[in-house]
């Protein structure tokens, strides 16, 4: 009896294998009775993911490879293959702050100088900038010959599942959006909104969707624009506090947007093609409210107008702390102490990043990039620590740095 038993049970595993199999693997193409031998798993993501419900591998990649000597010829998926199925969504990203991603980093004055591996091969800022290489034709061209595999949709829709559910968690953003300049996972996931989040993210859980993650507010809706008020430089024009306009005047300077005498420079235009900027009030206030709404959901109009308000006020401070570094970092420019480029303003370029020869300099581009994004993230991100002590604390210490080193560099030059 316990034999028979044993050998049914046996039996019915067999049969769920058989038909486990077959759902992963057994679709009748072509391609995947190929790609099973030299890329399973290829096989088995799309298999488990509802495109393969309606499409095949020719849907996206072609049907002019056929075999291993035409490899070369199976064509890789853009935002346009994707948008032919999902327009709306296509659209949205197009017009937002993710396909601008190239532009923002071509703009910077050095990239161009670095090693293309870091740039075109993705293995440094390309990355994830390269997410705004929309245009396959422009990935292959011969003058930036960027890394191919880099679509736009699969960074968040990982290939080849493409899997809503996935993209819809926090994680998602996380391998962008972490670490140096932009450690948002971190500031997300150790506030309350992310504990509180990850604690129930229990796909059963009743109080799973309790908490904003990521995409609750960069993404209401489903919207896939990604703007933010504030843009990654967290400068914005114009300003009614005249002394917080006094201290984004002379970081305007140092941004090279503006000239030493305070004019435009050519440099506003790369700052409105990337959308790094909110450059009226209109734009601002429209990209504050959408964000507002998504906290009103949860909160009273006074608690968020309060925690607003508080957010702007430590980019007022650090505004405050970064403006004086820059003056007196300018100072030695302008009485010839730091040696600067003949094409250079009388002024440091804080876009310039680690580029420069000087200590005191990259101690300024630590300051801009690292301490102050967390100070003023931080605070957006509902994350106290990080605004304090890797933000508001580190940036003090840098001030305390530069000025010894200022002082020291006078003393030496007499």
């Amino acid at each position: 009896m316990f034999k028979r038993i044993l050998y049914l049970q046996l039996l019915m595993l067999l049969i769920t294998s058989f038909f486990i199999t077959q759902n992963l693997f057994a679709v009748p193409s072509g391609c995947e009775n190929c790609h099973i031998k030299i890329s399973p798993m290829q096989v088995k993501d799309f298999n488990s993911g509802k495109m393969s419900e309606s499409m095949t591998c020719a849907d996206c990649h072609g049907e002019d490879h056929s075999g291993s000597d035409d490899f070369a010829y199976a064509q890789l998926p853009t935002i346009e293959t994707c948008g032919q199925c999902h327009e709306e969504k296509a659209e949205q990203h197009l017009s937002g702050k993710h396909a601008l991603a190239a532009v923002a980093m071509n703009a910077m004055p050095y990239t161009h100088m670095q090693p293309s591996v870091l740039i075109e091969g993705q293995k440094g800022c390309g990355a994830c900038h390269a997410l705004g290489v929309t245009d396959q034709s422009v990935r292959e061209s011969e003058e930036r010959q960027y890394y191919p595999y880099g679509m736009d949709c699969q960074i968040c829709h990982t290939r080849h599942i493409f899997s809503k559910a996935e993209a819809l968690e926090p994680e998602a953003c996380q391998t962008c959006h972490m670490g140096f300049d932009h450690a948002q996972w971190e500031m997300w996931s150790g506030s309350k909104h992310g504990v509180t989040y990850l604690m129930n993210r229990d796909i059963n859980s009743e109080n799973r969707d309790r908490t904003p993650k990521c995409q609750t507010c960069h993404m209401p809706n489903g919207n896939h624009r990604v703007f933010s008020a504030w843009g990654f430089l967290a400068v914005r024009l114009p300003e009614d506090d005249e002394e917080w306009m006094g201290y984004r005047t002379t970081i305007l300077k140092g941004f090279g947007i503006l000239d030493p005498a305070g004019n435009p420079t050519n440099r506003l235009e790369l700052v409105k093609a990337g959308k790094i900027a909110r450059l009226t009030k209109e734009d601002f206030d429209a990209e504050r409210k959408r964000f507002t709404d998504v906290c009103k959901d949860c909160h009273s109009p006074n608690f968020v107008k309060q925690n607003i308000y508080n957010a702007d006020q430590m980019v007022k401070e650090a505004d405050k702390i970064l403006a004086g570094a820059i003056g007196i970092v300018a100072g030695l420019y302008k009485d010839n102490i730091i040696e600067r480029h003949a094409d250079s303003p009388v002024y440091p370029d804080l876009l310039n990043f680690y580029n420069v020869n000087t200590k005191i300099e990259q101690i300024l581009y630590e300051m801009f990039m690292d301490h102050r994004m967390k100070m003023f993230q931080g605070a957006f991100h509902m994350n106290a620590d990080y605004s304090f002590w890797y933000g508001f604390a580190k940036m003090k210490k840098d001030l305390v740095e530069i000025k010894e080193l200022a002082a020291q560099m006078r003393d030496g030059k007499k």
